[in-house]
Parts: C-alpha cells; sequence; structure tokens
C-alpha cells in the first residue's frame, strides 16, 4: 500500500501541496498541463527550485488573469465535472469543495447554496484541490496521513477586515483535526490546505511504521528568519495485511457523575482530538451503578486527553496503557446520490477486497432534508458506490 505523510513542519496551502508531489516525483510538466485539463483559460503554473532555511524545495505559482469572477459550488462542481481528469479525482475534489463550502457557510450563517466562494473560489484555489487529487493518482496514493498542524498566530487581512489566526473558515474546517499555535506569528493553514488534509487524511499524528520510497520538500511563499516554510512530503510503503501501530487507551470509572454531562462528553473528546471515546454502564464497588469511560487517541495526544477527563468529570485519576492497533487501510471517496454528494469510508480488506460504509452524519442529513429512512439513504449510498464510473 503507497502510504503518502505530509510532515507539515510550517502548515499546509494549496501551492505548497503542489510543490511538495513534484518534488516527491510527480512530473511538472503534468501539473503544468492541468489548467488545458480544467479548460481555464489564462493560467499558468510555474515551477522552480528554491531554498527555505536548510531546504532545497520546490516552489509552485499558480498564475490566473487578474479580474476573477466569485463562484458559486455549481459553477466549480461544472468545471470539474468537465475536466479531463479521472472520476475518482472529480468526486474526491467535490469533497473537498463541498467540505470548504459547507464552512463557509457555517462562518456567515448561510447555505451551502447561497455561498459566495472568494479567495478558495478563484481558479488558483481550483487548480490547487484538482492538482492535488491528480497528483497524488500519479503517484500511486492510496492513503495519506498529516502530522498535527500547527496553525501559526496573530491575525491577517481579508475582505472582511483584521481577522485572527486561524482564519474562522479554517477553525471551522479543522474541527477534529489535532492543531497548535506557533511556531511563528503567521497565517500557516490556508483554507484550502486545511480542506484538502481534513477531508483526505485518515489520522494525524506521529510518523507512522513504513517503507520510505521518496521525499518532497514544497516551499512557501514566506520566508521566516530561523524557521523553514516548507512542507515535507514522504512517501512510502506499508504492508496492507498487517499495517499496526502504537495508540493510547485511556479509563477511568464514574460512579457519581451526572450521567447528562457524561453523555456530552463523548463528542467533547472527538472534538478535542480523540479517536474514539465510549461510556460503557457497569455495577462499581458497593453495587453501585456507574460508567466506564475508555479513550483511544494517539500516544502524543494522551497526557492532554486524560487532562481534559480530570477537568470535565468527577474522576479523581485516569489509568493509561499504551497498545498496539491492527488498522485496515482505508480511504475516503465521495459518490453521487440521488441527495447529493455524499462521502463513504471504503476499507481495504487482506483477500484484496472493499468494504464500503458511508458516512453516518452525511446520511443522517441527507434523511432529515429528504424526509426518507435512514436505512433507505444508507442503502442507496453504497449501492451508488457499487455501481459508480470505474476509471
Amino acid at each position: 500500500m503507497r502510504l503518502a505523510y505530509f510532515d507539515c513542519v510550517s502548515g499546509v496551502s494549496g501551492d505548497m501541496t503542489l510543490a511538495a508531489l513534484v518534488a516527491a516525483g510527480w512530473p511538472a510538466a503534468e501539473l503544468q498541463q492541468l489548467p488545458a485539463r480544467l479548460k481555464l483559460e489564462g493560467v499558468t503554473i510555474t515551477v522552480q527550485p528554491v531554498r527555505r532555511g536548510p531546504f532545497a524545495a520546490t516552489k509552485v505559482d499558480v498564475e490566473a488573469p487578474a479580474q476573477q469572477q466569485h463562484r458559486h459550488l455549481h459553477h466549480i462542481a461544472a468545471i470539474i465535472e468537465a475536466a479531463e481528469v479521472s472520476q475518482s479525482v472529480r468526486t474526491r475534489s467535490l469533497a473537498v469543495f463541498q467540505r470548504l463550502a459547507e464552512a463557509e457557510a457555517e462562518v456567515h450563517g448561510s447555505t451551502v447554496a447561497k455561498v459566495h466562494f472568494h479567495e478558495v473560489g478563484a481558479v488558483d484555489a481550483i487548480v490547487d484541490i484538482v492538482g492535488a487529487l491528480v497528483g497524488l493518482e500519479a503517484l500511486g496514493v492510496e492513503r495519506v496521513e498529516a502530522s498535527t498542524l500547527p496553525v501559526g498566530g496573530g491575525f491577517v487581512m481579508s475582505e472582511h477586515g483584521r481577522i485572527p489566526v486561524p482564519a474562522p473558515a479554517t477553525a471551522h474546517l479543522l474541527k477534529g483535526v489535532p492543531i497548535h499555535g506557533g511556531p511563528v506569528e503567521a497565517e500557516l493553514v490556508t483554507p484550502t490546505g486545511a480542506a484538502l488534509l481534513a477531508t483526505l487524511c485518515e489520522r494525524f499524528g506521529p510518523t507512522p511504521a513504513f517503507t520510505l520510497r521518496s521525499i518532497g520538500v514544497g516551499a512557501g511563499t514566506r520566508e521566516f528568519p530561523d524557521h523553514p516554510n516548507v512542507l515535507r512530503l514522504m512517501l512510502g510503503d506499508a504492508d496492507a495485511a498487517t499495517a499496526h501501530r502504537p495508540i493510547a487507551v485511556l479509563e477511568t470509572a464514574l460512579d457519581d457523575d451526572n450521567p447528562q454531562f457524561a453523555a456530552a462528553l463523548i463528542p467533547a473528546l472527538l472534538a478535542a482530538g480523540a479517536l474514539d471515546a465510549m461510556l460503557v454502564p457497569s455495577t462499581m464497588k458497593k453495587g453501585r451503578p456507574g460508567l466506564w469511560l475508555v479513550v483511544v487517541c494517539e500516544v502524543a495526544d494522551s497526557e492532554r486527553l486524560a487532562g481534559f477527563v480530570l477537568a470535565h468529570t468527577t474522576a479523581l485519576g485516569v489509568r493509561r496503557r499504551i497498545d498496539e492497533r491492527f488498522e485496515l487501510p482505508r480511504r475516503l471517496e465521495s459518490v453521487q446520490t440521488p441527495f447529493g454528494a455524499i462521502a463513504v469510508k471504503v476499507a481495504s480488506l487482506p483477500d484484496g477486497s472493499e468494504r464500503a460504509i458511508p458516512e453516518f452524519e452525511q446520511v443522517r442529513d441527507a434523511s432529515e432534508r429528504s424526509g426518507r429512512p435512514l436505512r433507505e439513504v444508507s442503502e442507496m449510498v453504497r449501492d451508488a458506490w457499487v455501481s459508480r464510473p470505474r476509471d
């Protein structure tokens, strides 16, 4: 299984992603032909070697006409559907833009259909997103992972004035993604970069166990003193049948907590970066009913999440152990259904077959919008994935 690990030492943006893919082995000529495949006139792409601190890196610049129209999601979808790219690239690109539209709608109190894309709707963002997916496909990537994201700090100027870092849409896109501030006072994660990784990544955390084959270093535009503004992409091979890695398991018993507060703890833990969290009814000492809290997380996040549990429950202690987890390789795909585009998680089984599971939150939203039963919507999504066009 070919794995791509994005080491986000200085955040992530669309152009840095393209540059890292080229540096890792995707031919620059294929990237430079992309505007023609997207039928975008007047757009050119330059690729050049640069240095960022100690790194020899690749810089990509997408140059577009000065006057660009503001687009709605359906305008962008039409461009992508007409592009000379694989169906997989189309569906995954649409999934990224759908996520961007949802973030913009949330921030501006609007709807996905009414959102006007500004910076992220410009042609350079279309090139960044579609190009990233074409590049990953060309390099044979089957799984994407990334490090914890440094978001920077301070303030930036936008069409709406001075705003804090991370920008509102970026912050919304990073829900559920482990982040931290710094290491410089600047915007290090752009909406395009956030949408790409939030949509494509199966895991955020330390470098996984895999055989490293190539490295690509993409350069950001700004240069910082004593900090290399680069995105490092590591490509390699992981054994799909036996892929495993260490994870932390946190446990504690709650025998005197308000069940309403305990129930609210699960989504809060997931939003704080837990991989999984559950409450199990149990009989405690002296025969009292209680709850057994189990949290699965990255080892690097275990101390922080243990503190979160102690701060938000009546527990006086949390146990931690390091387990080894065997994992099936998986990826996200987006399929078109009568209810719109819905994501499915596709797992590769050891016998070479695949298993697709629709994303429940999107199935529930589609069920509520359409008035159709959850089971019916889920089965229609699975049927759409089975019958989807093959490349």
